[in-house]
């Protein structure tokens, strides 16, 4: 997408809608709107704003995949396929990467043509919550920063627990809220005042993605309600550790060795 293109898209987030977007019943369209928006810019704000910590998290969701070299992999809500990369470097077979928002893909493919394995990486759209694969298609399934831009997280749930084989395991990272008081006051200014603002101006963004974000953090549910939706979506030994002072979790859920596939 041109830098002109993409200053024509129409405001994916203003005042009111932000206040649980969530709710919102066209979030899928209006999340969709807005990376097709920040595509262009999604890279560096991600470096930027993380201060280089948003690859960090990516290769210690990567090891907590614990890769076989026989392993298939989806990535979910794959963006600009930095998660997809990894996975192939750390040895999967074939990793699939699948996003809804094509800006994103087109990105993911031109980086693919410089990476390393990239003969073991492929790309699609697809949506989260019906996923274009058979049942038990999958050893890994992983989604960075994704789970609450989908419209129903538990129905997502239920379809990356039909795409595991027995024996799989999902790996999800997603932005928290610090338990820590200074640290969570600190991280309150930072995310939902300061990098709004920067982000945006890098981003040269008119779509609300940055106003978007702080907001979807902090009304989506939290840790223990989605721990529950995992285990309820048929994962078992669900877990999550903090990252970095608890401003990001790193959520884990395995499927058991003789479970049957499902085919919902």
């Amino acid at each position: 997408m041109s830098e002109s293109s993409a200053q024509d898209i129409a405001p994916a987030w203003t005042g009111t809608e932000l206040s649980d977007p969530h709710a919102r019943s066209d979030k899928p369209q209006r999340v969709q709107r807005m990376f097709a928006s920040i595509a262009p810019s999604y890279d560096l704000n991600n470096r930027l704003h993380s201060f280089g910590r948003d690859q960090a998290w990516r290769r210690y969701a990567v090891r907590q995949a614990s890769p076989r070299p026989d392993d298939e992999a989806l990535d979910v809500a794959c963006g600009t396929g930095d998660l997809t990369q990894a996975l192939a470097r750390a040895g999967c077979r074939r990793v699939v990467g699948v996003d809804f928002t094509r800006e994103m893909l087109d990105l993911a493919e031109a980086k693919r043509a410089r990476a390393s394995r990239r003969d073991a990486i492929s790309y699609q759209w697809a949506d989260a919550h019906d996923l274009p694969f058979p049942p038990a298609s999958f050893d890994i399934v992983t989604i960075a920063f994704g789970i609450r831009n989908v419209r129903d997280p538990r129905r997502a749930l239920a379809e990356f627990r039909r795409v595991l084989r027995p024996g799989g395991r999902l790996v999800i990272l997603e932005f928290d809220r610090p338990r820590v008081a200074p640290v969570r006051w600190v991280n309150a200014f930072y995310s939902g005042w300061l990098m709004p603002r920067t982000a945006a101006l890098i981003a040269r963004d008119r779509s609300g993605a940055y106003r978007y974000l702080p907001r979807s953090v902090s009304t989506f549910m939290p840790r223990r309600e989605l721990l529950r939706a995992m285990t309820e979506a048929g994962f078992s030994a669900c877990r999550a550790r903090s990252l970095t002072f608890g401003v990001c979790a790193c959520y884990q859920g395995e499927v058991g060795p003789f479970a049957a596939a499902t085919d919902s």
